[in-house]
């Protein structure tokens, strides 16, 4: 194995993160409420304004539904946070926010709140695997996989696939149903939310009509689901990202090498509410998102973070399998030269 940037930040000892960002973890009921107002008000005029220009051209429509699915990007944000408890003190107002922001994307709050927790705490684990992650093979897997498994890893890593109509079909119809082996909890998030939703839209059907609505909601959630899967997919999917077996794997590593700092411009920082300071997220989520940055300023003072831009996430797309004897992702395109090594 070749001793890599992530094996030396999981040996390097690291100053106790968790104390230095505790005083950031407390949330602001004014800037939280501020971000409802400034997220939801925007959102709610924009499908107003959606709503009015079908009378004059579909194209306008449709050039509203980008900024709609940008407020649609940070409302899920605020489901997101809720779901960690970093976004108000009160349990009972986390979970009601949660669910309304969770309706507007088209999830189940408490089912992904499960799942998601699930991610963190197994990000960057090779056996912990499967749930609340971006399936990910190793070479060897992958090698030693039928020619089935091999295709159907192909076609679902495939960008124009994974960025077109996957992010569709994972938001409006994957999260329709549980996960596999769900508690009830869960189950019942995910009937209540669709009800919630098939009520939604009887309701659509008797004031703007059904083909109103569709016109309108699909491509906000086109956009919006395209954004949401860019954004979870380039966090954890780099070449020099972290893996590690159960045995050797860390929690401050895996944090650090294993969650990006996408760096990106400071209107689409906004939208996807800090988010890009991903790293920090999983150092620790009880971290509201309007506190990211600061919290990054303190952890670059410690130890080196590289950023990744748009045009460097870019490259990404070729990083399909993990090769777990160099430490590193690459693409189907190096599996001849790993095979006969």
């Amino acid at each position: 194995m070749t001793d890599t940037n992530q094996s030396n930040i999981a040996k390097t000892k690291l100053p106790d993160f968790r104390r230095l960002l505790k005083n950031y973890q407390q949330p602001d009921f004014k800037r939280s409420l501020w971000q409802v107002l400034n997220s939801y008000i925007p959102y709610i005029a924009l499908l107003t304004a959606m709503y009015f220009s079908l009378n004059f051209s579909y194209w306008l429509t449709l050039l509203l539904a980008i900024p709609a699915g940008g407020f649609m990007v940070r409302i899920f944000i605020i489901c997101h946070d809720c779901g960690h408890g970093s976004f108000l003190k009160s349990k009972k107002a986390r979970d009601f926010l949660g669910f309304i922001s969770g309706l507007i994307a088209f999830v189940p709050y408490k089912q992904w709140r499960h799942s998601h927790a699930i991610h963190h705490a197994t990000c960057g684990n090779l056996d912990r695997r499967g749930l609340g992650d971006v399936w990910t093979m190793t070479v060897e897997e992958y090698l030693s996989s039928t020619f089935w498994r091999r295709l159907g890893y192909r076609l679902y890593r495939n960008p124009y696939i994974m960025f077109t109509v996957g992010p569709l079909y994972a938001f409006l119809i994957g999260q329709r149903f549980s996960d596999k082996g769900a508690k009830r909890r869960e189950k019942n998030a995910v009937l209540f939310t669709n009800l919630t939703l098939l009520g939604i839209v009887i309701l659509m059907y008797f004031t703007i009509g059904i083909k109103a609505y569709l016109m309108i909601q699909i491509p906000v959630l086109f956009f919006a689901s395209i954004a949401g899967v860019w954004l979870f997919y380039i966090q954890h999917q780099y070449e020099d990202v972290y893996w590690e077996r159960n045995e050797a794997w860390d929690f401050d590593a895996a944090a650090l090498q294993g969650s990006s700092f996408y760096n990106l411009p400071g209107i689409l920082r906004w939208f996807s509410g800090n988010i890009g300071f991903h790293h920090v997220h999983h150092l620790n989520s009880r971290i509201p998102n309007y506190y990211l940055e600061k919290c990054h300023d303190i952890i670059t003072q410690h130890v080196e973070i590289k950023p990744i831009n748009i045009r460097k996430s870019l490259k990404s797309l070729k990083y399909r399998l993990w090769d777990d004897k160099n430490y590193r992702m690459v693409g189907f395109g190096a599996l001849k030269k790993l095979a006969m090594a």
